[in-house]
């Protein structure tokens, strides 16, 4: 898409408030984020029933300043933004909208006024202000390797599914009705708190026999907790194997590369000849 022409005041503004390259831009963010910061703290503050008895009011008008704030940002944010398409539908602004649109939206459901917590989302934007793109690098190779092992995954909870079924009809048979057991649901409740190890204690087995499979319930949820992470593992070594090449340097005859490199990537010498290039292709 092309970007949209700026006037002088919205290039002054894009650099303070989309770009973290000058101290502006890091102050806006840092400021930004201490009053998400607030924001949410207002927010749970308000949850809290002694504190909404005293400060209710004070709580509420602050709670409005904030949102009449982040509204003004949002707006200034697509006013400024080269793309306004680009912003609004990314990540981002998807989140800058969801941030506001709970106090408007408790005007006519009051029901939705918690839904302010995702406002606490945006201190995603840290990333930015602290330069941690790396680790944005390494979150895009997991989500790679869960897509890479999905399938594995998949067919690993349908077994957990199914042996959770067993488990609660087993248990729904032992004990039944008169021990708390009212039910198949019930009973397959039970079983996923007690495979997962959870065991919130509001329905327990009586009977001996009930006890042995609850015992064996626990035992095999420690067992399959490994598999996932096992699966997971595997995948991620096998994709940074992948990843490298054996080539070693000809100047300081390090390795590691990625495959399609042409220098090293510890002192910067060229990697191959063309009789290398030949031969590899």
């Amino acid at each position: 898409m092309t970007q949209r022409q700026q006037s002088p005041l919205q290039a002054h503004l894009y650099k303070i408030i989309f770009g973290t390259d000058t101290p502006s831009g890091k102050w806006f963010d840092l400021i930004l984020i201490f009053a998400i910061l607030i924001s949410v703290g207002v927010i749970i503050g308000d949850s809290m029933a002694n504190i909404h008895r005293d400060y209710g009011a004070l709580l509420q008008r602050l709670e409005w300043g904030f949102t009449l704030l982040f509204t003004l940002e949002y707006m200034l944010r697509i006013w400024i933004a080269r793309n306004r398409r680009a912003y609004i539908f990314s990540l981002y602004g998807l989140i800058d909208l969801l941030a506001i649109l709970p106090s408007y939206l408790a005007i006519m459901i009051p029901q939705t006024a918690p839904l302010l917590i995702i406002r606490l989302l945006r201190v995603l934007r840290v990333f930015r202000v602290l330069r941690l793109v790396g680790y944005l690098n390494d979150a895009n190779q997991i989500a790679g390797v869960l897509r890479s092992s999905w399938r594995q995954i998949f067919v690993f909870f349908s077994i957990v599914i199914t042996i959770i079924v067993v488990f609660g009809c087993l248990i729904y048979v032992l004990e039944g009705p008169n021990n708390g057991f009212e039910n198949i649901p019930v009973s397959v409740y039970w079983a996923i708190v007690t495979v997962t190890t959870v065991g919130y204690g509001d329905v327990v087995p009586v009977t001996a026999a009930g006890r042995a499979i609850s015992a064996l319930a626990m035992l095999v949820g420690y067992a399959i907790i490994a598999v996932p992470t096992g699966i997971f593992t595997a995948n991620i070594i096998e994709k940074r194997q992948t990843k490298r090449t054996p080539l070693n340097c000809p100047q300081c005859s390090r390795a590691g590369h990625e495959e399609d490199a042409r220098y090293c990537r510890h002192c910067g010498s060229y990697l191959r000849t063309d009789s290398d290039e030949e031969t590899t292709t």
